[in-house]
């Protein structure tokens, strides 16, 4: 397929025109595109004329772009809902791709196609949808607005208190995962809201107890500088809070992108990477 019919779609697909995002605090070197410095969203490496088949990824990390310079191929589309590596253990916790990979991927044509706050908004592929959706949790309604778009959803489960909800989502993450129990033993009404990614702040807290809910799954929930009066307000007002890291409450929207390419007649496979558990605690 054409790389430029290609992004156009995507940009069209995803209202990439409807959202805005700031991701000022890269390094806009030469390898970056004229049109991701404008607008921090949309086609980030532009190495391609045709693209042959596509993968999907969280975070550009060492480990995802070495997987795909290893395949040997050209004409490769990468996908990723961040432009950058998150990594809470180092500061700033936002790293730039590897400089030393950027060459190699331009020698073997392969262009990174970026999308977070049009992914994070609720839809089809965003992000809290299909972590909902891997928790069998049927969506009622949305909430928190992130840059201009709505990200949050709340839904009824099936399970009935906050650890069995734990139990599941460590299930579907493949790892540990981790609850901080503030509050009743019960899911009230056996409702839960959820945001992928980075979603653990007081004003969220403060729209979750609006809506009368007590249980909240989110990826990051370490105690830090930043999020320890987040903390104490949860615990104040008995919210409890599920934490599943950044990277794996936010794959399950990568995964299901991959469906969205195959109905264009492309290859798409997803990427696995690993989650960073200093997320959690």
């Amino acid at each position: 397929m054409n790389a430029n019919k290609l992004y156009k779609k995507l940009d069209i697909d995803f209202e990439l025109d409807l959202c805005r995002d700031d991701w000022s605090v890269m390094d806009f070197n030469e390898y970056i595109s004229d049109n991701f410095k404008k607008r921090y969203m949309g086609i980030l490496l532009d190495n391609s004329q045709e693209i042959n088949s596509v993968y999907t990824a969280v975070f550009p990390s060492n480990n995802v772009l070495n997987k795909i310079l290893e395949l040997g191929k050209e004409d490769i589309l990468l996908v990723t809902h961040h432009p950058m590596i998150w990594d809470i253990r180092n500061t700033p916790v936002f790293l730039d791709i590897n400089l030393k990979l950027l060459p190699k991927l331009k020698e073997q044509k392969i262009s990174i196609y970026t999308i977070h706050v049009p992914l994070d908004k609720n839809g089809e592929y965003s992000t809290t949808i299909n972590l909902a959706k891997a928790l069998e949790i049927t969506p009622e309604g949305e909430f928190y607005e992130y840059y201009g778009v709505k990200v949050g959803i709340y839904g009824k489960t099936d399970l009935k208190t906050p650890e069995e909800l734990a139990d599941k989502l460590s299930s579907r993450v493949g790892h540990k995962t981790k609850l901080w129990k503030y509050g009743s033993d019960e899911i009230q009404d056996q409702k839960v809201a959820l945001i992928s990614g980075g979603g653990n702040e007081i004003d969220i807290i403060q729209e979750i107890l609006d809506l009368g809910i007590n249980t909240y799954i989110t990826g990051i929930t370490a105690i830090n500088e930043y999020s320890q009066k987040t903390h104490e307000f949860e615990k104040e007002k008995g919210i409890n809070v599920i934490g599943g890291t950044h990277y794996s409450t936010e794959k399950f929207a990568c995964i299901a992108l991959c469906k969205y390419f195959e109905k264009l007649g492309l290859s798409c496979d997803f990427l696995e990477d690993h989650p960073v558990l200093e997320d959690l605690e």
